[in-house]
């Protein structure tokens, strides 16, 4: 083995030697960084404007009423469905009745307009009486059309929806006379989901 070989491997020994005698006082540098996280859920908050939709008096077999209203959605989440569930009270005033007022009272439409297309109207419900309805719970911000004008199904957060409805006493042409001095109390509950 050369000098410089040996001078080489003794200095190396060495450097070890010092390393371990040192080991045990090191420095490093260090540093901490903390996360803090929230879990917030989102709401929802539908409403319907004006809450009462319609107020018919003084009807007669025939008679039908056309009503604007508004689906909004004042939450922080979308809306996926509003689910339409129907319920009504009669209060029979003669105590004569052999028929369901309700079977009586059809809803002619109600049309999503801003889910409906150019051509073609967005019904939500069809020519539909209330007892009938009562068994059904029709999606009031579905897109029942096909085509890509205006918006699709849901309900957007920070948006509202215009909806028509058009409610009539039918006539069928027989004697309703058993429904004179009748009321009938809808109430519609719009489930947002």
């Amino acid at each position: 083995m050369g000098i410089k070989k040996k001078l080489g491997l003794g200095l190396a020994t060495a450097a070890l030697g010092i390393s371990l005698v040192g080991g045990g006082t090191f420095a490093y540098f260090s540093d901490t960084a903390e996360s803090e996280n929230t879990f917030a859920a989102g709401t929802l908050d539908l409403s319907v404007d004006p809450e009462v939709i319609i107020n018919m008096e003084n009807l007669r077999p025939g008679d039908y009423e056309f009503r604007t209203f508004y689906l909004e959605n004042n939450g922080s989440l979308d809306i996926s469905e509003v689910l339409l569930n129907t319920s009504y009270e009669v209060v029979d005033a003669e105590g004569d009745n052999t028929s369901d007022f309700g079977e009586h009272i059809r809803v002619n439409f109600l049309e999503n307009y801003d889910k409906a297309e150019e051509s073609q109207y967005n019904d939500i419900i069809y020519s539909t009486t209330l007892a009938e309805l009562q068994d059904m719970a029709p999606d009031a911000v579905a897109k029942n059309v096909l085509g890509f004008e205006n918006e699709q199904s849901g309900l957007a957060a920070g948006t509202n929806d215009t909806m028509y409805v058009e409610f009539e006493f039918v006539e069928n042409g027989e004697n309703q006379n058993q429904f004179q001095g009748d009321e009938l109390t809808l109430n519609w509950s719009f489930e947002a989901r």
